[in-house]
């Protein structure tokens, strides 16, 4: 046994004969979370299950079934069928916001040169729309400066401003 405690290091051997305090608790704790989120890079648990999880389940549950009980052909096909339904679902939810993004784009564009009426932080500006930044959050520049294209209240011809 002393040639076990001699080749351990005297840090071990203080933690084996007392407790933790809590400031030392609180500090190992910081130190875990720490060196938890630089390998996990800061991952954010999510509320609802993705199509990854979804295969991620439906591996697990084939790999684990009983053999001598394998899982219903019509239950794979339904569960292949809902992860398919997902995954076009997911497909049509990207291609919407793009969708989205240009319509926005395009409407801030055709701007260009008309007048607008903009309520930024409150306060009413009018002017005619001199430049426009396409994106996904387009932007409108009156005057010398610009506001997003979510702030325009009202377009009209350039002459009645």
């Amino acid at each position: 046994m002393d040639a076990i405690n001699s080749q351990m290091s005297p840090g071990f051997m203080l933690a084996q004969n007392r407790q933790m305090s809590q400031l030392e608790q609180s500090k190992v704790s910081q130190q875990v979370n720490s060196y938890n989120k630089s390998i996990n890079e800061g991952r954010i648990p999510h509320q609802s299950l993705g199509k990854n999880d979804f295969l991620k389940l439906l591996i697990s549950q084939l790999t684990h079934q009983d053999p001598t009980k394998p899982l219903k052909d019509t239950a794979f096909i339904a569960q292949m069928a809902q992860f398919s339904s997902l995954e076009q679902m997911t497909n049509m939810a990207t291609n919407f916001k793009k969708m989205t993004d240009v319509v926005s784009a395009s409407q801030a564009v055709s701007t260009l040169g008309k007048g607008v009426e903009i309520v930024s932080a409150g306060q009413s500006v009018r002017g005619t729309v001199e430049e426009v930044t396409p994106g996904q959050f387009p932007q409108v520049k009156v005057g010398d400066k610009f506001y997003d294209f979510s702030e325009v209240q009202k377009i009209f011809p350039a002459e009645a401003n």
